[in-house]
């Protein structure tokens, strides 16, 4: 059975920075494609940003695109989300997430994260 545990959540000014990290178990996790995505209160669930398990590429909403970085470590069985100057409307849980195709749809993830809670102050 596959599980993700992500880490590294918190509360942080705007401006600041959190660095999330997930760890998946089991032996495949570079066959998978690595997605994160957040909830805020009373909204959809919605895409991040995902990377590849060989090739690392790397997608990102527009919202986030030039301010959050994802990188895995293959031997580690580690995927994280550097998130720099962060704004209000980045608080939301934060979900990683398993899949085997790089898309922006949570429904073709197959393996989910409890989620971990970011505020961001103003």
């Amino acid at each position: 059975q596959v599980q993700l545990v992500e880490s590294g959540g918190g509360l942080v000014q705007a401006g600041g920075s959190l660095r999330l990290s997930c760890v998946v178990s089991g032996r495949t996790f570079g066959t998978y494609v690595m997605g994160w995505f957040r909830q805020a209160p009373g909204k959809e669930r919605e895409f991040v940003a995902a990377i590849r398990g060989i090739v690392y590429t790397r997608y990102y909403a527009d919202s986030v695109k030039g301010r959050f970085t994802v990188s895995r470590d293959n031997a580690k069985n580690t995927v994280s989300l550097q998130m720099n100057s962060l704004k209000p409307e980045d608080t939301a849980v934060y979900y990683c997430a398993a899949g085997f195709k790089a898309t922006m749809n949570e429904f073709e993830y197959d393996y989910w994260g409890q989620g971990t809670q970011v505020t961001v102050s103003s």
